[in-house]
Formats: C-alpha cells, sequence, structure tokens
C-alpha cells in the first residue's frame, strides 16, 4: 500500500509535497514563541498603539498576498533595506530560498496563530492570575505557572492552524521566493506551474488531493488535541 501511495506522485510532485511541509514546520516553529507574546500582549496589556500593533499583526489578511510578498522582497530582498544587511554581514539570504518561504508562510499565517492564541487567554480569569501574583510571583512566573497551562489548547490550536495555512500560502511565496523546483516550489506553487503546461492537469489535481488531505488532518487534529490538552489541565 506504501509504494502504491509513493508511485502516485511523480517525483517532482513529492518534491513540493516534502518542501511544503519543511516550509509550513519551520514557519509555524519559528513564529509561535513571538506570536504567544504578541498575543498575550494583546490580551493583557493596555499602552498606547495597541490597536496599530494589533491592525499590523492583522495586516496580512487584509492585504493581497502578492503585496505582502513584495515588501518581504524590499525588505529582505538582497537589496532590501534589511536583507542587504543580514546578506552582507552574516551571509544569511532569505529571497529566492526555501527559508525565504517560511518567512513569507510565517507571515501569512501569523494572525491566525495569534488570534487563536489570544482568545485562549481572554477566557483566563484575570483572578487566577491576580492571585498568584498577590502571593509574591513575578508576571513571567505567573504566565508559566498558571495562564500558559490553561492556554495550551489555544496555542496547539493556533500552532496548527498555522501550519495548515502556511501548507496552502502561494502569493505572498511566490512573490518573494519565485517557484524554483526543488528550492521554493510548494504544493500551491507546483499545481500552479502544472496548470501551465499541457497534460499537467493530473498532476495539478493529484496535489490538491494532497493538499486537501493535509489541511483536513490538520484540523482534526486540532480538535482532538486541543480538547485532550483541555482535558489533563482541567483534570476531569
Amino acid at each position: 500500500m506504501g509504494g502504491e501511495w509513493a508511485n502516485w506522485l511523480g517525483p517532482a510532485e513529492w518534491q513540493a509535497v516534502r518542501l511544503s511541509l519543511r516550509v509550513s514546520l519551520w514557519a509555524t516553529l519559528a513564529s509561535l514563541p513571538l506570536g504567544i507574546f504578541v498575543a498575550y500582549v494583546l490580551a493583557r496589556w493596555e499602552f498606547p498603539g495597541k490597536q496599530v500593533l494589533n491592525g499590523i499583526v492583522h495586516l496580512p489578511l487584509i492585504l493581497p498576498p502578492v503585496v505582502t510578498g513584495y515588501l518581504l522582497l524590499i525588505v529582505l530582498g538582497r537589496r532590501g533595506m534589511i536583507g542587504q544587511f543580514l546578506d552582507q554581514w552574516f551571509g544569511i539570504v532569505f529571497s529566492f530560498r526555501w527559508t525565504g518561504a517560511a518567512v513569507a508562510a510565517a507571515i501569512m499565517a501569523f494572525p491566525l496563530m495569534v488570534r487563536a492564541i489570544r482568545l485562549a487567554i481572554e477566557a483566563v480569569d484575570p483572578k487566577l492570575e491576580a492571585a498568584a501574583s498577590t502571593l509574591g510571583a513575578s508576571r513571567f512566573w505567573v504566565f508559566v505557572t498558571v495562564t500558559l497551562p490553561l492556554i495550551l489548547p489555544g496555542i496547539i490550536a493556533g500552532a496548527i492552524l498555522a501550519f495548515a495555512k502556511a501548507i496552502g500560502e502561494f502569493g505572498a511565496t511566490i512573490t518573494f521566493v519565485s517557484n524554483i523546483p526543488g528550492q521554493t516550489q510548494t504544493i500551491p506553487s507546483a499545481i500552479y506551474a502544472f496548470l501551465q503546461v499541457p497534460g499537467g492537469q493530473e498532476a495539478a489535481t493529484r496535489l490538491v488531493i494532497v493538499a486537501v488531505i493535509i489541511a483536513m488532518a490538520a484540523l482534526l487534529l486540532s480538535e482532538i488535541i486541543a480538547r485532550r490538552v483541555a482535558r489533563l489541565v482541567g483534570g476531569t
């Protein structure tokens, strides 16, 4: 059965699938710590410019993905404001590399991750955190010992949702890192490429099926893990 599944996809299709999983995994893991911090700031802190920060976080959901990709090219490209510095001093290049695809996917998925985690934090009773603070615990220790265990289902849901979103990212990715087979060609880019050549529709259809399976599996896994973690946290 495993051999039949392997033979169902061609080498180029498998390459796109593996690269998509790699890009999405790194995009999720790299952005998760920042996502938790930003979600906590938006949920618990009050400061001037809070709505501006909230708008910036959710901007990728509103802007056309191509615009986001173009902005990444301006900022992180080899001649970009930050990209040129990273290239000259550290040899780090994002444009037209799989790492750039991970950056683009992380930015596009970030709002969904933050929203899921923020909702989980807002659902935690602030009185629980206040009680821990009155016992002498620092804000960081309160978060680690009280808030974090309670929001684990939200973190898991946000991370898996971001992973699924990253799998399907196309516009920002193709604008920032192009569509290079074996290097930056993810599942959506490969589907687009196959549809541009005669006889490529069958391969494109197979990749569409794979994308749907991965997305549905991620969503189901998110629900299952979140519920189990919620039961463990609740002690039931």
